[in-house]
């Protein structure tokens, strides 16, 4: 199939693109590297009736490290992300979840901001941005926003955006020198959507976590900042400590059924993550006994 009829502009400057935005409203599209828009657009999925490409906009490109903020700018595209020293050195989280965002064509094209904007709750980058304490940059009529990440996703390919404003960046704070970070999903092939994945940060001082921030991604409409961390912080974690925090996620967890997984699957492998993740990042093999390897 092809997309329904439309208008297209290309727009000179953010301003300009707020400008075209403004007249239109809900019944525009922004078009930015477009791997997610298009496809939707040729399935008529979404028939919008003016399309505003911002993708030439070189003002929305880019990353920034400045005191202890790194800032990446919308249009900055995945293989930039993956090829950044700045990503590398101050969130490789970013760095290692973007290597599983679709094939080397799909990273070419898809920019960071389209990712959040399109809000697909089994992709990565969202959830990396909630686990990292990301803050997302959007400008509109009345000026410029920022917004936690964990209230900027509000549903399926739902955000905190309206129809008039523009993601423009978001904010990172720098990872810190006792940091660590952890990243899987299960996928039936790599760069496949995911199944159920977990994208996590951490600080750790003498075997114990002091902060821990788990971002579970395709186990809801919206990425999950999970509140079972909380029983693993400022504990000595056990065998027994991670039994709880496993049955605290499992309550937390409101995943759908489709065709790739069951809810009960999902859970399943949800806590399975859980696991993997807190016995890599505390060094600690014991914590995964009983845990299927596969």
């Amino acid at each position: 199939m092809k997309a329904s009829a439309f208008a297209y502009a290309r727009a000179t400057s953010v301003v300009n693109a707020l400008e075209l935005l403004a007249v239109y409203g809900d019944r525009a599209k922004v078009l930015s590297g477009g791997q997610s828009l298009m496809p939707a657009m040729n399935l008529r999925l979404i028939s919008p009736e003016f399309v505003v490409d911002i993708g030439e906009l070189a003002e929305l490109r880019g990353i920034v490290v400045k005191g202890d903020v790194l800032t990446v700018r919308a249009l900055t595209r995945h293989v930039d992300v993956l090829r950044s020293p700045e990503i590398a050195t101050h969130a490789p989280l970013l760095r290692d979840a973007t290597s599983h965002v679709a094939h080397p064509a799909i990273r070419n094209r898809g920019t960071l901001g389209g990712s959040l904007a399109h809000a697909d709750p089994a992709s990565e980058l969202p959830a990396c941005m909630v686990a990292l304490g990301a803050t997302v940059i959007v400008c509109g009529p009345r000026g410029e926003r920022r917004i936690p990440a964990q209230e900027f996703f509000t549903g399926i390919y739902e955000t905190a955006l309206s129809p008039q404003e523009l993601l423009v960046a978001v904010e990172l704070p720098v990872a810190r020198k006792d940091s660590a970070h952890f990243f899987h999903e299960f996928a039936r092939r790599h760069g496949d959507y995911a199944i159920v994945g977990l994208a996590a940060q951490s600080t750790i001082v003498d075997q114990q976590f002091t902060d821990l921030r788990l971002g579970f991604f395709a186990v809801g409409d919206r990425p999950l900042l999970a509140g079972a961390a909380g029983k693993l912080v400022n504990v000595a974690v056990t065998p027994e400590v991670l039994a709880k925090a496993s049955a605290v996620l499992g309550e937390e967890l409101d995943p759908q059924e489709d065709q790739q997984a069951t809810p009960a699957m999902r859970r399943h492998l949800a806590k399975v993550l859980l696991q993997r993740c807190v016995s890599t990042l505390l060094c600690r093999p014991d914590l995964q006994s009983g845990v299927p390897a596969r």
